[in-house]
C-alpha cells in the first residue's frame, strides 16, 4: 500500500522530526552538527524556505520549517539524502542513517506554531542534557533570547511578533515556564504573552 502524500501548499509550515535508524546517533561531534547546518543552507539556496526554530539532538532533530514554492518532500529528501551520504562516508558504513520517513506535522494555528517553538527549544532541558537552555549550542534558542548575536539559520520575526516588549524576555518566560495542559491534555499558550 503506497504511503499517503504529504499535505503541502505554498506557505505550509511543519514541525519536522527525524530520528536516527534504530535510535542510533546521527550527530557524533561538532563537525556533524556543522555539516548538517551547512547542507541545510545549501539546500535552502536551491529551494528557499523559512526556518523558524531548530534543535539538533544526538539521535534526532526538530525543525520548524515554512515552505515557499517547493514541496516539503523535495526539501527534506535533498537534505537528508545528502547528510546520509556524508555520514556514511565519514563513518565508513552504509545503510540507512534516518529511521524511516521523517515526521511532518502541519502547523495550522498560531497557538500550535508557538507551542512547536517552545517544544523544540525545550528538548535539551527535557532530555537533561543542560540545566540552562541557552547552554545548548545546537539549538536556535540562545539567539531568540539575545545570548548569541546572530543566527543565520533562523528567522525570528514571526515567532517574536506574538510577544509584547521586551519580546526576548517574554519569549524566554514562555519557553522556560512550567508547561500547563488544558482539559483535553493539550499544551496551552499563555494568553498574557500573546498579542491580540
Amino acid at each position: 500500500m503506497p504511503r499517503p502524500l504529504r499535505i503541502w501548499f505554498p506557505g505550509a509550515m511543519y514541525h519536522i522530526v527525524a530520528r536516527g535508524n534504530r535510535r542510533a546517533a546521527i550527530f557524533h561531534d561538532q563537525v556533524d552538527f556543522q555539516t548538517y547546518l551547512a547542507i541545510l543552507e545549501d539546500v535552502r539556496s536551491m529551494m528557499p524556505f523559512v526556518l523558524h526554530s531548530y534543535c539538533l539532538m544526538t539521535n534526532h532533530l526538530h525543525l520548524q520549517l515554512e515552505t515557499t514554492h517547493h514541496h516539503i518532500q523535495y526539501i527534506m529528501k535533498e537534505m537528508h539524502s545528502r547528510y546520509a551520504v556524508y555520514l556514511n562516508q565519514r563513518l565508513r558504513t552504509d545503510g540507512h542513517v534516518f529511521q524511516g520517513r521523517y515526521g511532518a506535522k502541519l502547523i495550522e494555528t498560531d497557538a500550535y506554531f508557538l507551542e512547536v517553538s517552545r517544544y523544540i527549544h525545550r528538548n535539551p532541558l527535557e532530555a537533561k542534557m543542560v540545566s540552562h537552555l541557552e547552554d545548548y549550542r545546537w539549538s536556535s534558542y540562545a539567539s531568540y533570547v539575545n545570548l548569541l548575536p546572530f543566527n543565520p539559520h533562523v528567522d525570528h520575526s514571526k515567532t517574536l511578533s506574538f510577544f509584547r516588549e521586551p519580546v526576548e524576555e517574554q519569549y524566554r518566560k514562555f519557553v522556560e515556564k512550567n508547561k500547563k495542559k488544558n482539559e483535553e491534555g493539550q499544551l496551552c499558550v499563555p494568553e498574557q504573552l500573546v498579542l491580540d
